[in-house]
């Protein structure tokens, strides 16, 4: 079943997976419109993330990218096209 990929519903599921300690989720679809991956909405498809948590402690950049790409496959699943990740 398909939900609307809103910045509400990454958070969510960041918060539920990776127990952040930081977060702020921000949808930047607006300012992508006419691009690649644009739905024509201004929404759902451009994000940007900046998180912190503990699950990170260790990792390199790109492990870290993983976890929240893996953490949101659903909605990469669903139509989410561009994913900016700032790991704090």
């Amino acid at each position: 079943m398909s939900e609307a990929i809103t910045a509400a519903a990454i958070e969510h599921m960041l918060r539920e997976k990776l127990a952040p300690t930081h977060l702020e989720v921000m949808d930047e679809s607006a300012a992508h419109a006419g691009h690649a991956g644009a739905n024509g909405t201004g929404f759902g498809t451009h994000f940007r993330v900046r998180i912190a948590a503990p699950i990170f402690d260790g990792k390199s950049r790109v492990a870290r990218h993983r976890v929240v790409y893996d953490s949101l496959q659903h909605f990469i699943d669903q139509g989410l096209h561009a994913l900016a990740i700032e790991v704090l």
